[in-house]
């Protein structure tokens, strides 16, 4: 894997990283302040672990395994982005996700779309892109 694809990971590395670091003091130290914002940083971070795996190994399962988790996060960021602009009373502090990503510099919102680009250009053989096509 060369050019974009080793950056693609890296930043999903890096991204897995900081996800979880942050949600793990949140979680530890004040849970009780915002729950449910801080278990979307939690999923947050799951989620970017998972696709930086499946990102890193390739093969059928992995390949569909990225499909899933960027797109998943994909509509995390667009879903929770937009509810923390619509009701901030949801969301009393930041997620990964809150206002499109905006404390991690809007990067959660153009990682997936530069992954699923990425997915297209480089199918594991045999293998079709995830599609909400039903």
């Amino acid at each position: 894997m060369t050019g974009v694809g080793r950056l693609l990971i890296a930043v999903y590395g890096v991204l897995a990283l900081a996800a979880t670091g942050r949600s793990f003091v949140q979680i530890v130290g004040k849970y009780e302040q915002a729950p449910l914002a801080y278990s979307l940083s939690a999923l947050a971070a799951v989620v970017y672990i998972v696709a930086t795996v499946a990102l890193v190994n390739r093969g059928r399962g992995w390949y569909r395994t990225a499909w899933i988790t960027i797109t998943f996060e994909l509509l995390g960021v667009l879903v929770i982005g937009t509810l923390s602009l619509v009701d901030p009373a949801l969301f009393p502090h930041d997620t990964v996700w809150s206002v499109f990503g905006r404390g991690y510099l809007f990067i959660p919102l153009a990682l997936p779309v530069l992954g699923m680009w990425w997915l297209a250009r480089h199918p594991v053989t045999g293998v079709e892109p995830v599609t909400s096509d039903a």
